[in-house]
């Protein structure tokens, strides 16, 4: 009953970000990049994979033997940018990003499990 719901949460980490993909307008917002910053179509490409975590997350929601999968592809994005952002000094725009993900690692941590654990 609870693995759904750590599902839905992880999707919501995601939400914003993957929003962009349809109002790139987001992305200025979200990163402080305007649409004539040659950086702006990689982020638009990364609105884009966070869209497929939100529906990775959303389908491992309703379908268990998507939660393997689906939880590594999450672990990847959250635990990636938490380590490139330590790396880089943990910059100031990005520390509200960072919490989030810092946040969401205890449900990243019990959807694994519930993925993961033995039958």
């Amino acid at each position: 009953m609870l693995q759904p719901i750590a599902w839905i949460a992880l999707a919501l980490v995601h939400l914003m970000p993957a929003l962009a993909f349809f109002r790139p307008a987001t992305l200025t917002a979200l990163y402080g990049i305007n649409a004539d910053n040659r950086l702006f179509l990689l982020l638009h490409h990364r609105a884009a994979l966070f869209l497929a975590v939100v529906v990775a997350c959303l389908w491992a929601a309703w379908r268990p033997e998507a939660r393997q999968v689906a939880g590594l592809v999450t672990a990847i994005s959250m635990l990636g940018f938490l380590w490139l952002f330590w790396r880089a000094g943990s910059p100031a725009p990005l520390r509200t990003i960072a919490r989030v993900d810092l946040f969401g690692l205890p449900v990243l941590a019990f959807a694994l499990w519930g993925a993961f654990k033995p039958s």
